[in-house]
């Protein structure tokens, strides 16, 4: 069973940049399908991005071109990139894991989150 721990959450102004960070312990993660979910008050929680194994990803049409997910299976960390953030990006950021190569639609494994909040 892997655990995974966020970080790199904050405040921010509109236009600026976060970089998230998602460690991984318990498993090592470089066979998973790795991704970034978000939820704001109110809201249904939203996919960010997702990474396979084989560095394949996929972006919610909101943050594409904006967010990059990446992964660093030797340091066994997941990351989000996030440049030129939106008021709209204010969210309790996740990090999730399934235990596949491959991405399907549901996550085993999840971390606590992180916030971040972005201010025009």
């Amino acid at each position: 069973q892997v655990q995974l721990v966020e970080s790199g959450g904050g405040s921010v102004q509109a236009g600026g940049s976060l970089r998230l960070s998602c460690a991984a312990s318990g498993d090592t993660i470089g066979s998973y399908c790795m991704g970034w979910f978000r939820q704001a008050p109110g809201m249904e929680r939203e996919r960010v991005a997702t990474i396979n194994y084989w560095r394949t990803t996929n972006y919610a049409d909101s943050v594409k071109g904006r967010f990059t997910i990446s992964r660093d299976n030797a340091k066994n960390t997941l990351y989000l990139q996030m440049n030129g953030l939106k008021p709209e990006d204010t969210a309790m950021y996740y990090c999730a894991a399934q235990g596949r190569n491959w991405c399907s639609d549901v996550f085993d494994y999840w971390g606590r989150g992180t916030q971040v909040t972005v201010s025009s």
